[in-house]
């Protein structure tokens, strides 16, 4: 009986180490890393064909500021229009006429936000105005130019007033209400960058 547990023991263990080194490691998949989103974007002049060459400034102002808000580094843009100025005269750029390695090249970006005016308009009935701004944006890679981030965002505002001239001014003032609503909307969907993290 006394010789029978040693060699149980030794059977037990064998068993035990056949078992635990025949058994299947499990296997696991290994996604590729997610793409990091760029941390400099460069804002370049808004392509605007339908209004004001002020509301150009103020949704590019707007879009600066609300990426530097969500935690993206700041390139003012007045330095991207002195360092384009530089190398391309007084030529007025706006929208894609620039390519986003050239931006890259001249600010140090790794992203260029484009952004385009689609629609600014004013709707007169009676005794109401419905005032409407539709702004797209694309951020691209300026080491490969594709787009890392889309999107189409519109607003409106409904003014009331006896004249026509009170409406038209109210509806002026409700473009930059307009547009905030947009920029608001717009900015929650960009992933926040890395000083918020």
């Amino acid at each position: 009986m006394i010789r029978k547990i040693p060699l149980l023991c030794i059977l037990f263990s064998l068993f035990l180490l056949a078992t635990g080194c025949g058994a299947k490691k499990a296997s696991t998949l290994k996604h590729a890393p997610a793409p990091v989103f760029p941390q400099i974007i460069a804002v370049v002049p808004v392509a605007n064909n339908v209004a004001d060459p002020l509301i150009s400034r103020i949704v590019r102002q707007k879009a600066i500021d609300g990426l530097f808000f969500k935690g993206y580094h700041k390139i003012e843009a007045r330095v991207i229009d002195e360092r384009l100025a530089r190398v391309y005269g007084n030529m007025d750029f706006t929208g894609e006429s620039i390519s986003p390695m050239v931006i890259g090249s001249l600010t140090g970006a790794d992203g260029v936000l484009y952004c385009s005016l689609r629609e600014m308009k004013t709707s007169f009935r009676f005794m109401s105005a419905v005032t409407s701004v539709e702004l797209s944006f694309d951020i691209r890679r300026t080491e490969t130019g594709e787009t890392v981030w889309q999107a189409t965002q519109k607003a409106s505002e409904r003014n009331f007033g006896f004249t026509r001239r009170q409406l038209e001014n109210k509806s002026f003032i409700s473009y930059e209400a307009v547009i905030d609503e947009i920029f608001q909307k717009v900015m929650g969907k960009i992933p926040e960058g890395s000083d918020m993290l």
